[in-house]
């Protein structure tokens, strides 16, 4: 694209219409733009358009978001051949390079926000390596800036370099990023810290005169906080040199800005405040990291820095609007607590004064609290129940407190039992004033649980459970408004399932009907907590392993539970709601499912079906949705086999609908459920099944990598419950062609043999035997270009499967007949290096069986070394545990078959699956293998001892002894 009027003009006149409320001219502009963006030099273009000052700030505005996207999807793809667009040429890089620092320097501040985004895009793939000249070229901009005391493009560098200099926080070290680090340091520490003490000579007499006003010192605050943060990333790693020398300066400047007060600034708006707050919040995340990276250097700062966010706390911890720097500011204080200072926290007023000021004032409910309760319940759920609301001030006060208990529980155990019984006397006193109380009291006991190692049982010195339970959460379980103080029936909720292991089962049967009420709740936080309870008690085990909670303790409460269940679902925004989805799978694992039950959930379960099937939004709702359809099919069908046709006549039309309307999201999820309905179908299938065959048959749909597992889990359906008719209307060449494209690629080779070994295990030699030729060649091409181990193992267990179905003779043939002789050399090279590493009940009995027919019942295929060696691998499979025989080969996904959207496969664990046994008369593999070697030698006696005692690892020489002691045969 060249540069002259013509693309002035038209690039102009796009960027315009993209800014049109009309839909037709702004989609014109935009498609007129992504033709233009194929050619070269046009990211150049538009950077020159964004330079123009002739230009409407506006165009040239658009112009900047559209450069910093063209730069985000195309900078760094030079390297890859397969990126959707094509990558910017390096003529064309190195001159934008040239160009954008000084361009945005001298732009307005929106226009110099999205270049410094841009500039972080390109130095994401190009700093410091191949834009060598950036550091330095900034450097030099930053201190004219400074000199000029243009403080409003000070920060857009300095915003630039703190984006640059991200990388160094939170990666593992390796030689590269240190290198990367080294040359940061070298070229920007001491500019950093001469911009920072400027800065702060200039704040420091801006404050002195007196005269100074808000909007004068928002440019030097704003500065001197991303000062803080390019600190935090160059001594993210490691402390430096540099800043260990140079420390005093940094700190008496923290120090000082934790403990003064901007009042022009703080006092004028929340804006003002939330600027200064930021500044004292990276100077906490700085003093944090010195104090865990350099204790002792830092001790001599540090009752000072304690002192000074001490009082900020006490006063940030009473406003609702100061939420960052109080939070940063107690994790500040609890690094301190776990460390050797610790006795800083030693004080009985001290510890009183942390909980009355700073703990309390932080743990009680706000009113954001409570409007996120109402107005968004999954992002409320996902911080009070799922754990991520580590950086809340609810939880990181608890934390302090976690923190000061390392070396004091006592102590702290003694000031918060108090201030629990405090809080509930309050809330006795005024209970509909003072619900809050009760709320902070549960909330405090719930949060200061420890979880006890290895299981989800949690325990507590503050209270006695089982009398706080009766006395504080049953009167809120009991109340009869299942809407009354939402909140406080929330926290009743959670603290029963924190604490489900220690209430005994009959105290929590009493209870069911109260928790099964709070489903009908309006509240999307109570209802979910309510499903969660019951989902969560029906996991309770007893002795290790006994579930607590059986389906006849259900039963009286079954029909209750599973109406109000769904009803919670048509409840606003709960429609799609996971753990009241999740509850109804678990009761439907425990429950009595008879048809009374199973009629009216199958229904349930289709209508919910079918409505998600109309717009999938929530992947883990949908999950739990198809396990509880496959869980009523699979636990209904063993009760009541008739309601197999029922389950069909609801289910049909939805899965029908997903494959017609190609809703590929829920393909296999589908293919697992038709696979399930056929397998428990009795032959010969009804036709709509056979409908669908014709269908699983198609290419198109075997593209999609993750659909594989599951179609290869309802084609092997097909083929075991209709072999017949699989040799029909060309079916069986279908089957294979489909066998022969999976097994040709690593990512599905493993799935191509589950086909394959199913249509061996379902049709007789005389049908396959005009394909067994195909099927060799696709393998053995196969083998040559792929030795993985996993491969290898799948075509033992292949032709293990093969030999006992049909037999040595047609295995040594079938093969010989494709290459003269290779069965020997696919036997010693393949078959008896890979047998010792053959896993899984089923295949170890197969193989090992297949192993022990060819030695035994056809010896003669085999010279003694051969013989011998194969005799050896048996006895490692059958005698030795599976860690010492097997060694996991790490698998290197194929990327060009998994890139894109939902490629991963999930399977359905209640589906269930039937492993097919091709050996059922055969119940000991061991018994076998040495009662048909004592018969081999019984018939040639004197021939094999030799050979084993030449070929046989000494290990497995005296194994063999002991299974043949054991079952009492000799080897002559």
């Amino acid at each position: 694209m060249e540069w002259n009027p013509e693309t002035l003009q038209f690039l102009s006149q796009c960027f315009l219409n993209t800014l049109s409320p009309l839909p037709d001219p702004r989609r014109r502009a935009e498609v007129a733009l992504s033709d233009a963006a194929e050619k070269p030099n046009y990211a150049l273009a538009v950077l020159r358009l964004i330079a123009e000052p002739t230009v409407d700030d506006q165009i040239r505005h658009s112009a900047a978001v559209n450069f910093k996207n063209h730069l985000k999807s195309r900078w760094g793809f030079s390297q890859n051949p397969n990126a959707e667009e094509p990558a910017i040429p390096d003529a064309e890089k190195e001159q934008i390079k040239g160009l954008i620092v000084t361009l945005m320097v001298n732009s307005t501040p929106k226009i110099q926000s999205q270049l410094s985004e841009a500039l972080a895009v390109i130095g994401k793939h190009d700093f410091p390596k191949s834009w060598t000249s950036l550091l330095p070229e900034l450097v030099v901009t930053l201190d004219r800036l400074c000199q000029a005391n243009d403080y409003a493009s000070v920060s857009g560098v300095l915003s630039t370099i703190n984006s640059l200099f991200k990388k160094f926080r939170y990666q593992f070290k390796t030689n590269e990023l240190l290198l990367d680090l080294k040359y940061c340091l070298d070229n920007f520490a001491k500019p950093l810290l001469e911009v920072f003490k400027r800065t702060a000579s200039v704040i420091d007499q801006m404050v002195a005169s007196g005269a100074v006003n808000g909007a004068a010192l928002k440019p030097y605050i704003e500065s001197q906080r991303l000062c803080c943060r390019i600190f935090y990333s160059m001594n993210f790693m490691e402390l430096p040199e540099f800043f260990e020398d140079h420390m005093n300066e940094w700190m008496v400047e923290f120090k000082k800005y934790l403990t003064i007060q901007f009042h022009a600034l703080e006092d004028s708006n929340n804006d003002g405040l939330a600027l200064v707050d930021g500044l004292r919040a990276a100077v906490c995340e700085n003093i944090s990291l010195y104090m865990e990276k350099e204790e002792e250097l830092f001790q001599t700062y540090l009752g000072g820095f304690v002192e000074a966010v001490w009082s900020l706390l006490v006063v940030a911890s009473a406003s609702s609007t100061r939420e960052r720097l109080t939070v940063t500011a107690i994790k500040f204080l609890t690094t301190v607590s776990t460390s050797v200072h610790h006795s800083l926290f030693a004080r009985d007023d001290i510890l009183q004064q942390i909980v009355q000021s700073i703990v309390l004032p932080n743990v009680i409910l706000r009113d954001e609290d409570e409007e996120l309760f109402e107005m968004n319940f999954v992002e409320f759920i996902r911080r009070d129940m799922e754990g991520s609301d580590l950086d809340t001030r609810r939880r990181i006060a608890c934390e302090l407190l976690k923190g000061i208990a390392t070396h004091y529980k006592e102590k702290v155990t003694e000031k918060i039992s108090a201030q629990i019984q405090n809080c509930l006397g309050l809330f006795t006193a005024n209970p509909d004033e003072n619900w809050k109380y009760k709320d902070c009291a549960i909330y405090l006991v719930v949060s200061l649980a420890t979880k006890r190692a290895g299981g989800s049982s949690v325990s507590t010195d503050l209270v006695e459970v089982e009398n706080f339970f009766s006395s504080v959460i049953v009167p809120e379980l009991q109340g009869r408004d299942v809407n009354a103080f939402p909140m406080l029936k929330a926290g009743a909720l959670k603290f029963f399932t924190m604490f489900r292991n220690q209430i005994p089962k009959n105290f929590t049967i009493s209870l069911l009907t109260d928790v099964i009420r709070f489903l009908t709740a309006d509240s999307n936080v109570v209802h979910s907590y309510a499903a969660s309870c019951i989902e969560k008690l029906l996991l309770v085990k007893d002795d290790g392993s006994k579930s607590r909670y059986t389906s006849a303790d259900l039963t009286p409460f079954l029909l209750m539970l599973m109406t109000n269940l769904f009803t919670a679902l048509q409840k606003t925004e709960s429609e799609e709601n996971q753990y009241v989805m999740k509850c109804i799978m678990r009761v439907l694992g425990v429950a009595d499912i008879t048809k009374d039950v199973a009629l009216p959930c199958i229904s349930g379960l289709a209508i919910v079906l079918m409505r998600v099937c109309g717009n999938p939004k929530n992947p883990i709702f949908n999950h739990y949705l198809f396990e509880s359809v496959a869980i009523i099919i699979r636990r209904g069908s063993e009760k009541d086999p008739s309601l197999l046709s029922d389950f069909e006549k609801e289910l049909f039309p939805i899965l029908q609908k997903v494959l017609n309307q190609q809703i590929l999201e829920f393909y296999p999820y589908t293919f697992q459920l038709l696979a399930q309905l056929v397998e428990l179908n009795r032959p010969p299938l009804p036709q709509h099944y056979m409908q669908i065959f014709e269908i699983l048959l198609s290419p198109e749909l075997w593209r999609r990598t993750a659909n594989v597992p599951a179609l290869v889990r309802l084609l092997q359906a097909f083929l075991r419950k209709a072999p017949m008719e699989l040799n029909q209307q060309g079916r069986l060449s279908s089957v294979l062609g489909i066998f022969n494209t999976l097994v040709s690629s690593p990512s599905t080779d493993e799935q191509g043999f589950y086909v394959l070994n199913t249509v061996i295990e379902n049709l007789g030699y005389d049908v396959l035997s005009t394909y067994v030729s195909h099927i060799w060649v696709s393998l053995f091409q196969r083998l040559q270009s792929n030795r993985k181990v996993k491969f290898t193992k799948s075509l033992v267990i292949f032709m293990s499967l093969f030999l006992v179905k049909y037999g040595s003779e047609n295995l040594v043939n079938s093969m010989n007949a494709v290459q003269p002789d290779v069965f020997r050399a696919i036997l010693e090279q393949f078959w008896v290096p890979n047998l010792k590493l053959i896993t899984g009940s089923i295949e170890i009995k197969l193989t090992s069986v297949s192993s022990t027919r060819l030695i035994c019942e056809s010896p003669t295929l085999l010279d003694s070394n051969l013989w011998g060696k194969m005799l050896d691998s048996v006895v490692t499979l059958l005698s030795r545990p599976e860690e010492e025989r097997v060694q996991e080969e790490t698998e290197v996904p194929d990327f060009g078959e998994t890139v894109g959207y939902n490629t991963t496969f999930v399977h359905l664990y209640n589906v269930g699956k039937k492993e097919e046994d091709p050996l059922k008369e055969i119940t000991d593999p061991k018994q076998f293998l040495v009662t048909s070697l004592g018969n081999l030698c019984a018939r040639s006696p004197g021939i094999y001892p030799p050979v084993i005692n030449q070929n046989l690892e000494q290990a497995n020489q005296a194994a063999l002894l002991r299974l043949c002691s054991s079952y009492n045969i000799s080897i002559v």
